[in-house]
């Protein structure tokens, strides 16, 4: 029982690529004719595991509550907290269409868990006390996923004034959150265990521009305008950079870290297919089929991975260790 309930949040990672993948197979079987049941068996998968993940950390704090105190006081893993009511949003997105009274409560729920969560995290990282090697793409997730993805759910169901109002809280959220995260990069070492937290640096642009598109029109709105293009453009260069740099990242064997990976690359993915359906052709047609089986091969191979970690008993991580940490809970 101590073993199941040992799961760190970081798990809800999963949720969101799994959704992520389903999202592209719901637009894509539109407009290109695929089979739509894949769509929908990706979706029923990711809900499970939604409502699997949740029941075992709401257990987790009611019986072993000093270890998920000890997860909120990390320095790195604190920020994977704020997952829970990120992939409570996406979970919205996946029983939406069927089932749209829960979806709605669900989007709900997680849009305002995952706004506390972001200032609580928030108000603790303004009174100072962290290290530099503390400053992981990780960071992000509180304020930048998190709001983000409320933009997209709230477009998503016919809320678009509320969707601009995330948008705005993750875009410069982001923005800020940006330098800093360059900064350590570029003067600090990355030890190998936490090189993985990089594949989240693809997230923000991608994962922004879902949101800018779905509260201007969702799928079926006008050509994709500056904006987009321009974070559609910022996600393809991180995309590239986190290719030529996977050799350094990868470089301890496969946990359920790399997952960080899942979220950005079916989200750009999304986005290409949302441009398709949304009158760009062309060239961009052929990038978003090649960025559609990208995702489908990362997801593929992350959950191949995943449960041959988990026959082995090896599935679950170690905090990462931080030098000179101060942080605390206050």
């Amino acid at each position: 029982m101590k073993i199941l309930l040992s799961i760190p949040a970081s798990f809800f990672g999963m949720v969101l690529g799994l959704v992520g993948l389903g999202d592209c197979w719901r637009v894509a079987s539109k407009l290109w004719a695929l089979p739509w049941w894949i769509a929908e068996l990706i979706m029923i998968c990711a809900f499970i595991l939604w409502m699997i993940l949740l029941a075992l950390y709401i257990l987790k704090w009611v019986w072993f509550r000093k270890d998920a105190i000890a997860e909120v006081r990390h320095p790195v893993q604190s920020c994977f907290v704020g997952l829970a009511g990120v992939a409570t949003l996406l979970a919205a997105v996946a029983i939406g269409p069927h089932i749209r009274t829960l979806g709605l409560v669900l989007y709900e729920l997680g849009a305002v868990t995952q706004l506390l969560y972001g200032i609580y995290f928030v108000g603790i990282t303004w009174q100072g006390g962290r290290h530099i090697s503390t400053a992981t793409p990780a960071l992000y997730l509180p304020t930048v996923a998190g709001n983000f993805v409320s933009s997209f759910v709230s477009g998503y169901f016919g809320y678009p004034e509320i969707g601009i109002a995330f948008l705005g809280i993750g875009f410069f959220s982001w923005i800020a959150i940006e330098s800093i995260i360059s900064h350590r990069l570029m003067h600090d070492e990355v030890i190998e265990a936490l090189r993985p937290t990089i594949g989240i640096m693809l997230a923000p642009p991608v994962v922004g521009c879902i949101g800018y598109l779905f509260v201007t029109g969702g799928v079926t709105g006008e050509k994709p305008g500056l904006i987009a293009l321009c974070l559609f453009g910022y996600g393809l260069f991180q995309f590239l950079l986190q290719f030529r740099l996977m050799r350094w990242i990868s470089q301890q064997s496969f946990n359920a870290s790399y997952w960080a990976f899942s979220f950005g690359i079916t989200a750009i993915a999304f986005d290409a297919i949302i441009f398709v359906s949304r009158g760009l052709n062309g060239g961009m047609e052929l990038l978003a089929k090649t960025l559609f089986a990208w995702a489908n091969l990362i997801i593929l191979a992350l959950v191949v991975g995943t449960l041959w970690r988990l026959c082995e008993g090896k599935l679950l991580p170690q905090l990462p260790k931080v030098i000179g940490e101060k942080t605390t809970v206050r």
